[in-house]
Formats: C-alpha cells, structure tokens, sequence
C-alpha cells in the first residue's frame, strides 16, 4: 500500500511539474474567406449590437443579461454579459478600430474563472473576397498550464471561432444587411 501511495504521489508531482515547463501564453486562431467586401463584415464586427446576429457564445444562454455602455461602436464601445453557467459573466471593449480592417477588442472574463485576454478580427481584401481572421490571446497561468495537459483549449475555442466565422458568412454573402 505504502509503494502504491507512492507511485501516485511521484505521477502527481511529475503532472505537475509538467504543467509548470508549457508556455506563458495562448493564442488560438482562425481563419475564413468570405465573399463580401471588407467594410460589410467590419460592421457586424466592429458594433457589438451586430453580434446577436452571429457569434455563437450570444446562443449559450436563451436569458443572457446584455448591457451596452460607451460609444455606440468603434472605439470605446462596451459590451458586458452575465448568464447561466455556459455563458458566464465578462466584458468587452473595443480597444480600437482600423476601418475596414481590423478591430481588437479587450476581453475580460469574470465568471467562472477570472482571465483577460487580447481578441483580434482581421479583414484582408482578396480580390472581391475578404479573408478574415479572429484570434484571441492571453496568459497562461499555472492553473491554465495545468487544466491545458488535459484539455485542448485551442480545439474547444477553435471550434466556436470557426462556428462564428461561418455565422458572419452566411451573415454577409446576403444580399441585403441592416445600416449600421
């Protein structure tokens, strides 16, 4: 019993001395061409009120609390939430705007789990195309490090990056978008 105990004692210490070698920071990226020009998809980007339309954390939670302070969109433009355990509870602001190219967006999460990240939307003109690009970067705390040896954070983010890239497609091949 006593070499069993320790066994599982030294696998624990190894996982977690592990955990403390993986990098300090993420970066989780996507990318996806879409068949409208670029200033189009800027606007469903770059007005948080556009995004009920198509980001998919805005369906986690069918009673998410939403309230909207700032500028109306562009710089200084906030957007907090708080719903049920899916959804949790953050904040975003638009840090700055680069139209019709970029937008970066300073996300604060507070519910579950604290953590402030960098999000980029990038918007390259290819042709009668746009390529767009939304990534998302941060800190890697040693819980992060360690919840990352057994958790792919790049596919479970990747994924709904790549549902939200789709969702602005189909948002923005339509032939007709409400005025900004």
């Amino acid at each position: 019993m006593t070499i069993l105990l320790l066994l599982v004692v030294l696998i624990i210490a190894a996982v977690a001395a592990y955990a403390a070698t993986r990098p300090n920071s993420f970066r989780v990226e996507r990318s996806l061409t879409i068949q409208a020009p670029p200033e189009r998809i800027f606007t469903l980007i770059n007005d948080f009120h556009q995004w009920r339309r198509w980001s998919p954390y805005e369906k986690l939670d069918p009673n998410l609390q939403r309230d909207y302070s700032g500028a109306r969109s562009g710089k200084g433009a906030v957007y907090a939430w708080e719903g049920n355990g899916k959804a949790g509870k953050g904040r975003m602001e638009i840090a700055d705007t680069q139209p019709p190219s970029r937008v970066t967006i300073n996300l604060d999460f507070i519910k579950p789990f604290r953590a402030s990240n960098k999000v980029d939307f990038t918007m390259m003109q290819e042709g009668a195309a746009t390529r767009v690009t939304w990534a998302m970067q941060g800190q890697s705390p040693y819980m992060a490090k360690l919840m990352g040896l057994f958790m792919n954070m790049d596919h479970l983010i990747g994924k709904d990056f790549e549902q939200g890239l789709a969702n602005l497609r189909a948002e923005t091949e339509r032939s007709e978008l409400p005025p900004a």
